[in-house]
């Protein structure tokens, strides 16, 4: 039996980015006191934190000298070292448990462990030698999406193979190996459901939320999906059965496709916070960040309701970032900044809410003019 973190306890984030961030604003609502780790200095979650050690996510003094000054450890992205989240489950609870962060941050292994609990994923094959690649391709055919097992997010570690001629250089550029190699699935539109599970087992999932992507970024999310009742429902349980066999305690996102025949895939898994729910911070009574919490606190967990319809809109780069003046000065554009020093091509350094009431979210004409000043941004897609 897990008690629930008393008012005023520490809770230790691994990961000092946006999804910390937003994580240590829902604890401290909550009487919580948060203490990040990352090798970054003057990271967005520790801006907002009581506490923060810097060192590497593998170094056994930093991890144990981590683990004496908190009651509790989550994480807040993928990229991160299971060894060492392992040491650290030797000394404090660790929450979602290691061999989660294992299945997540593999590719390969996640798509195995999605496979053997029956769910539907992208036919797939593991390519470890250039020969390999050659099989999986007669097997699968083109298009294709080849993908580094590891280290890849928002579009970085791929590449679309359309034809012979793009495996050898692929094969080449991509790292690091081994890969797996994906089968194109013909899909009408991408969604995503986020769901919390605490430790006594009760489970409670948000609406399907429809994606649309630009340059492999999540540009926009529309709360809910505008799919048919039936899919939504299928993509829920879809979910909910991964979060089960996981044994998860804590947050879970998963990404699917809805291809041409209304069938769900599963495409990925993040075991965290998604970029996909920041639309719950306003648009909830309890957001996806307070549901983290309260479930690695061991805290009841409200039901994942929804007050509003929302669209949510990233901030990509320097050229949407330098749109957040007139993003303040417009009525209805809730505004989000991550505290990010430099803001590169292809980073997210924000995001945009807007709601609307429950029922009225407006059809795709009418996108561009309900994210007016993002008008330019939304009509380039």
């Amino acid at each position: 039996m897990i008690f629930p973190l008393p008012p005023n306890a520490t809770i230790g984030i691994v990961g000092g980015g946006q999804l910390g961030r937003m994580a240590a604003l829902a604890a401290a609502r909550l009487g919580y006191r948060c203490h990040i780790l990352t090798p970054e200095r003057d990271s967005p979650a520790e801006q907002v934190a009581a506490a923060v050690t810097h060192g590497d996510y593998e170094d056994p003094v930093v991890l144990r000298a981590f683990a004496e000054a908190v009651d509790v450890i989550t994480f807040e992205f993928e990229n991160i070292s299971a060894a060492g989240l392992e040491l650290l489950a030797a000394l404090r609870p660790v929450r979602p448990a290691p061999l989660v962060l294992r299945i997540s941050q593999d590719r390969l292994a996640e798509k195995k462990f999605v496979s053997r609990a029956g769910i539907a994923t992208a036919p797939f094959a593991s390519v470890e030698s250039f020969t390999e690649l050659r099989a999986g391709v007669a097997r699968l055919g083109f298009p294709a999406i080849l993908k580094t097992t590891r280290l890849g997010y928002d579009g970085k570690g791929q590449a679309l193979l359309r034809g012979p001629a793009d495996l050898e250089a692929a094969f080449a550029r991509l790292a690091p190996k081994p890969f797996v190699l994906e089968g194109f699935v013909d899909f009408s539109c991408e969604i995503s459901v986020i769901v919390a599970r605490g430790a006594d087992r009760a489970m409670t999932a948000f609406d399907v939320v429809q994606n649309h992507h630009r340059a492999h970024i999540l540009d926009l999310t529309l709360a809910p999906a505008p799919i048919a009742r039936a899919i939504a429902a299928d993509a829920t349980a879809t979910a909910r059965r991964i979060a089960e066999a996981l044994d998860l305690v804590g947050l879970l996102a998963v990404e699917m496709f809805v291809d041409r025949t209304g069938q769900v895939v599963v495409n990925e898994l993040a075991p965290r916070p998604h970029n996909s729910g920041h639309w719950t911070i306003d648009a909830c009574p309890a957001s996806q960040f307070e549901l983290h919490i309260r479930a690695i606190a061991g805290l009841p967990l409200p039901p994942a309701i929804r007050h509003s319809d929302a669209v949510m809109k990233n901030l990509v780069g320097p050229a949407e970032t330098a749109l957040w003046p007139a993003i303040l000065a417009t009525p209805g554009l809730i505004g989000h900044l991550y505290g990010k020093r430099e803001a590169r091509p292809g980073r997210k350094m924000g995001h945009v809410t807007r709601l609307f009431p429950k029922g009225g979210l407006p059809g795709a004409a009418d996108l561009a003019t309900a994210l007016f000043p993002l008008t330019a941004t939304f009509e380039r897609e």
